[in-house]
């Protein structure tokens, strides 16, 4: 808002021409000095800056009357030969001064502008659009790479992997989809590898026992003969007992519930059992088998499982050392703890293979 304040108001009626000559630049308007000739008269204009336009048509000017009834600031739009006006009016004296400017100029600027902002409006909604339709495709496409991930995951393939390098919610799900493969086709890994190991472990003594019950057939067979097979079949029927017990543990393991007893053990007799139980294999493969204790050492401990990790340690002695090697089982209290170990003069397990220890033969 701008405010003009005529300081030196001329009453000269000569020099009031120049006035209005020398304000209009400065307001930007048409600037016009209404005089009040007689009283009760109407208000006549004597200077106008606009002398190409006639000032006739402002003797009834709304404005201008509103300001010299009121003795006071006026303003308002009036329409005079079909345009627009805004006018302001202040009184001085018995005069008033107008200024007015057209509102063409501004409407059509407004209109414009409206117009402008309309179209950059369409613009900005036809460009909004576009890039939703990009970005829904491209979630709709990452989207569809995951539902056939899942597929082929759900179909048994493992083999190809789910990549998505995005941070956001889609990203972080391929990722999570991609740790289910790896750990599924671990599973199904480990599931054919245990079945390969099974059906290896019992198809031997299955193939022994059906030899041996072909050969009990045979009516000539005499009776040391018939003692020794029998011996023979059934430490087979041993063998499969201890192997089905072991596949047994392995699946209870495999689905956490493999259950461990808590109770004194006598590591010493324990030594003593699997020295015993493992001589005649130690003679058979010319292993010298010994069990050293250290008077009663007890241990709180699963005997069944104590006992079946012996055997493992003593038979992969016996069976991965070569002839006429020692082979020891201790019972002995060491450090304040109570230890069972197996010890042989093979060469042992290779650094490179210790990692691997703990996981399943192929």
């Amino acid at each position: 808002m701008q405010r003009f304040v005529i300081k030196q108001y001329p009453s000269d009626y000569n020099q009031r021409q120049q006035f209005v000559n020398e304000m209009a630049p400065l307001t930007n308007a048409r600037v016009v000095v209404f005089d009040l000739l007689s009283d009760g008269g109407p208000l006549e204009p004597v200077a106008d800056s606009s002398q190409d336009q006639s000032s006739t048509t402002l003797e009834r000017d709304p404005v201008a009357n509103a300001a010299l009834a009121g003795s006071t600031f006026a303003r308002g739009t009036v329409e005079r030969e079909d345009q627009h006006y805004a006018e302001v009016a202040y009184p001085v004296a018995k005069s008033v001064v107008l200024l007015s400017a057209p509102l063409h100029a501004e409407l059509q600027t407004v209109s414009v502008v409206r117009r402008r902002v309309f179209i950059a409006g369409a613009i900005a909604t036809v460009f909004a659009l576009l890039v939703g339709y990009g970005g829904a495709t491209l979630f709709a496409r990452r989207l569809r790479r995951l539902e056939a991930a899942a597929e082929r995951i759900a179909a048994g393939d493992f083999d190809e992997p789910v990549i998505d390098h995005g941070d956001d919610e889609v990203g972080q799900l391929a990722r999570t989809f991609e740790r289910m493969r790896l750990r599924i086709a671990t599973l199904d890994r480990a599931r054919g590898e245990f079945i390969a190991n099974a059906s290896h472990e019992l198809r031997t003594p299955l193939f022994s026992l059906a030899g041996f019950l072909e050969l009990l057939d045979d009516e000539e067979l005499d009776e040391p003969t018939r003692r020794e097979f029998l011996s023979s079949m059934r430490e087979q029927v041993d063998r499969l007992t201890k192997l089905a017990s072991d596949l047994l543990d392995l699946s209870r393991l495999d689905a956490g519930r493999l259950t461990v007893e808590r109770e004194p053990v006598d590591l010493t007799a324990l030594a003593r059992d699997l020295e015993a139980e493992f001589t005649p294999l130690a003679a058979s493969s010319d292993h010298p088998l010994s069990a050293t204790v250290d008077g009663a050492v007890f241990a709180e401990a699963d005997e069944l499982r104590a006992l079946q990790l012996g055997r493992i340690l003593v038979e992969n002695a016996l069976l991965h050392t070569p002839p006429e090697t020692s082979v020891e089982v201790r019972a002995l209290a060491r450090n304040g703890a109570a230890v069972l170990e197996v010890e042989d003069a093979g060469a042992g397990i290779r650094e490179v293979d210790q990692d691997q220890l703990f996981e399943r033969a192929p």
